[in-house]
């Protein structure tokens, strides 16, 4: 099952981050991102200075969207799942992230699966409400946990109404990304909406260039600051990518 949105070309998609303090940073690094030709730009606005002014939030997303017509997805990563620290509480992160979805142009925003249900509902709500996509999130940076842990937040995903299922997990052995990559495929195979998975670090740098021949729809590719750990650069990824997809067809 693919995304609305991505239609028009095979996977995977390639996503970059924007991860400028100020709105300055932002589209000085929107300007440089755009000629890569990246599928998707995610907004890591929880690296933004200005995150509490909720006016300033918005008026920055109508100039990268106006900028672009890349699409493009609005994320304030949580600080326990490697997120910065911002001066937002979770009620009034949440109500950010309703701002953006009733106010603004962005096509997808995320959200961490692990909060309180109560909020996990009503940014779903208002996503729906206002014909947005929401990928529900999870992400460790200690481990891997265990195949059926992962697998248990992917289900909850979908359970949670999440358009996309998405889960970072950072390795300690190659074992880790080979599993990563087994349930890959497994949750894939079995649930009804898509999946974006990936093994963070250098050592899990091969899942974000494999992971699509095990169903994972989304890889970030680095753009001009990493927003995680083992990161690969855009051209490289897809030129990467590419040798695979001319070497082995349509592997499924």
């Amino acid at each position: 099952m693919t995304v609305d949105l991505f239609t028009d070309k095979n996977i995977p998609y390639i996503c970059t981050p924007i991860t400028g303090t100020s709105k300055e940073e932002i589209l000085t690094e929107l300007k440089s991102l755009i000629s890569e030709e990246p599928d998707l730009i995610e907004w890591r606005a929880d690296y933004f200075d200005s995150i509490s002014d909720t006016n300033e939030v918005l008026s920055t997303v109508e100039q990268i969207t106006s900028a672009s017509s890349i699409p493009l997805l609005f994320t304030i990563r949580s600080e326990k799942e490697g997120g910065e620290n911002i001066p937002l509480s979770e009620k009034e992160k949440v109500q950010l992230l309703i701002e953006v979805c009733e106010n603004s142009s962005v096509e997808i925003v995320d959200y961490e699966v692990g909060n309180d249900p109560l909020y996990v509902r009503q940014v779903r709500d208002t996503a729906r409400k206002n014909n947005k996509k929401l990928i529900l999130s999870y992400h460790n940076f200690d481990y891997t946990p265990k195949k059926q842990d992962i697998l248990k937040r992917l289900y909850q995903m979908e359970f949670y109404g999440a358009d996309i299922a998405k889960v970072a997990v950072m390795p300690q052995t190659k074992d880790d990304v080979l599993r990563l990559l087994e349930l890959t495929k497994e949750a894939n195979d079995s649930l009804e909406i898509p999946v974006v998975t990936m093994s963070m670090g250098a050592l899990g740098s091969l899942s974000r260039i494999v992971g699509w021949a095990y169903g994972s729809i989304i890889t970030f590719g680095l753009g001009v600051q990493s927003s995680a750990p083992g990161q690969v650069p855009i051209a490289n990824l897809k030129r990467m990518i590419q040798m695979m997809k001319d070497t082995i067809g349509d592997w499924k």
